[in-house]
């Protein structure tokens, strides 16, 4: 066995090896389907146990508020109504509880439901954002307002990014508490609250804001994609997934299971999946506590920030501002939010794994590309096309290098022939014969070697990024993020029947075009070259193109795409460097001996 084919053989054996252990522990995930129950959450929320920010004329906790959230069902709702979002804000605690994506439907058929992400707690899954104050000095926690507060709205408007709500609420004891609420044309709420004490003495309150879930959110648990808690404190970035929410130690002075950190500057806290995500962001440059909590009893997830104390003065006003995101994670509005808007890491809210330092150029130029192209499956082919050309000094390299050792190869016989069993005289002679003919026999290897991340990387952002989630590119694919819908099972859609679910191991039998193309490519790559003589290698050779072609036909249709693009362009290259150098492939003879029936491995 040649060290040409030994080092080719190894490459795609370890290509191999990892693409199955990546389908064994990644395989593709179910897609969550929507509950149909009429079953009611328990209703509730759990108010802040909150300790606030240590200083000189703070107290050191804040009292508890919690109590037994009323029905909303008779509450009266103010209407939000923008470019990307529709749904209500509730004046039962002036939460923000019903928010629809307008953009974005719950499937690729035009008539499908546009994505809810909150909701109230009359509802399957309730999830939403409160505002609230704290009591600490001068007050009594009655009269503050909390989840329960029946506000009033002073202006008569829906939300709308031109059109800011006003809610009114007072005390009757000489507090008049006041909340703004404002949108951009995104997902980014702007809420300013504010406290006016017309009392005769002076008062301390600590404002807070809350995202609560209750039930334990839908997920798609892949093990590649976080889902849960992400939290920037001061610079360190921090994931909490769902399932690991409920082993968070009990916090005695939080009086909950909390993991809570001090932002001593600048922080944000979210509840973060795929491809949407609510985040509380307070005002940067301050600081505030922030709280990840769960509640086993009623089983509620529970973000909290908790500013510091303000005392507000007898006939003195005071106002904190503070933002929520919610909405989609799109990457240029993120950008925008975290560059424009003052928000430290907010990009990373986006999941880019390990290889972060790949995963984020490969998106920047895939999101160029569709600028400059107008179709994702086309960007994504246009990508392939500047990694090649950035790879192409070393891949010329690795081809020249091929087509060397072609050249060497009579000369390899004889010197087989003359070493006979004497292994050590065969290595000793092949070493020599490299060298003198300055040829690195595994320069074949690094090519495919670095495919390898590459790969994997453009996984991840085809996987994790919402502008390729039901990217269409031409015909039948109408989304990049998912596998190829067509199937060799019913021919392509001439025959009725269905094929099995993506969920079912029988999947990966229902191989698409795609896939098939896929195979092919791999099939013809090989064929610049003939076959091993060993039977050995014949044999794993002449599998490998139909082992891959299954194995990776439950992929995303993008990433398919950009290895058959890449099988292509490589088989040009090499094409014409073998030429470059003497060397011309037999492709159509290389074909046809691959048909000729060949000696079993084990012959002698």
């Amino acid at each position: 066995m040649d060290d040409q084919n030994k080092n080719l053989i190894l490459a795609c054996v370890l290509s191999f090896v990892v693409i199955i252990v990546w389908a064994v522990f990644f395989p593709p995930p179910e897609q969550p389907v929507p509950s149909e129950t009429d079953q009611t959450v328990e209703q509730g929320v759990q108010t802040p146990v909150a300790e606030a920010p240590t200083g000189a004329d703070q107290p050191a906790s804040v009292g508890d508020q919690a109590t037994a959230a009323a029905s909303d069902a008779n509450i009266e709702r103010i209407e939000i109504d923008t470019p990307e979002l529709s749904g209500s804000i509730s004046l039962l605690g002036g939460r923000i509880d019903q928010l629809a994506l307008k953009g974005y439907r719950e499937t690729i058929d035009p008539d499908s439901d546009i994505v809810r992400l909150l909701s109230p707690v009359n509802s399957n899954d309730p999830y939403y954002a409160l505002y609230g104050w704290a009591p600490l000095s001068g007050v009594e926690p009655d009269a503050v307002p909390g989840p329960n507060t029946v506000w009033t709205q002073v202006s008569d408007n829906p939300l709308t990014i031109s059109t800011p709500v006003v809610l009114q609420w007072d005390n009757g004891q000489g507090l008049t508490f006041q909340r703004q609420i404002s949108i951009d044309d995104k997902f980014m709420f702007s809420i300013d609250q504010s406290v006016t004490n017309t009392s005769d003495s002076a008062v301390s309150l600590a404002p807070y804001g809350i995202i609560a879930r209750h039930g334990e959110p839908d997920t798609i648990g892949f093990f590649i994609l976080h889902e849960g808690v992400v939290r920037m404190t001061d610079g360190t970035f921090d994931r909490i997934k769902y399932n690991d929410m409920p082993d968070i130690e009990f916090n005695a002075r939080e009086r909950a299971q909390a993991d809570v950190a001090q932002v001593e500057e600048n922080g944000w806290i979210a509840f973060t999946g795929k491809n949407w995500m609510t985040a509380m962001i307070p005002p940067q440059g301050d600081r505030f506590k922030s709280v990840a909590k769960y509640d086993p009893v009623r089983e509620i997830y529970q973000l909290e920030t908790v500013l510091p104390s303000q005392t507000i003065e007898a006939g003195a006003q005071t106002t904190v501002t503070t933002r929520l995101f919610a909405g989609a994670k799109e990457w240029e509005a993120i950008r925008s939010y975290q560059n424009d808007g003052g928000i430290p890491s907010f990009i990373d809210s986006i999941d880019w794994g390990w290889f972060f330092f790949l995963t984020k150029p490969i998106f920047w130029m895939l999101h160029e590309l569709n600028l400059l192209i107008g179709n994702m499956g086309w960007a994504i082919i246009g990508l392939t096309l500047i990694i090649k050309a950035l790879l192409f000094p070393l891949a010329y390299r690795s081809y020249v290098s091929m087509a060397k050792m072609k050249e060497l190869q009579p000369e390899m016989e004889k010197l087989k022939e003359s070493a006979g069993e004497d292994r050590q005289k065969l290595q000793k002679g092949m070493i020599e014969l490299y060298k003198t003919h300055n040829v690195n026999p595994a320069a074949g290897c690094l090519p495919i070697l670095l495919q390898i991340p590459i790969f994997f990387s453009l996984y991840k952002v085809i996987f994790v990024t919402i502008e390729l989630r039901h990217a269409p590119w031409f015909g039948w694919i109408r989304d990049l993020s998912a596998p190829d819908p067509s199937s060799i099972l019913n021919l392509f859609g001439l025959f009725p029947w269905d094929t099995p679910d993506p969920t079912s191991i029988f999947f990966i039998f229902s191989l698409g075009i795609l896939p098939i193309i896929l195979g092919v490519s791999m099939w013809l790559q090989q064929k610049l070259n003939p076959a091993p003589t060993d039977a050995t290698q014949a044999m794993i050779f002449a599998w490998m193109p139909w082992v891959f072609m299954f194995m990776l036909g439950t992929f995303a249709s993008g990433l398919i795409i950009y290895w058959i693009a890449n099988n292509l362009i490589t088989f040009i290259q090499q094409y014409l460097i073998m030429r470059s150098q003497g060397v011309k492939p037999d492709i159509f003879g290389n074909i046809k001996s691959s048909f000729k029936k060949r000696p079993k491995p084990d012959a002698k």
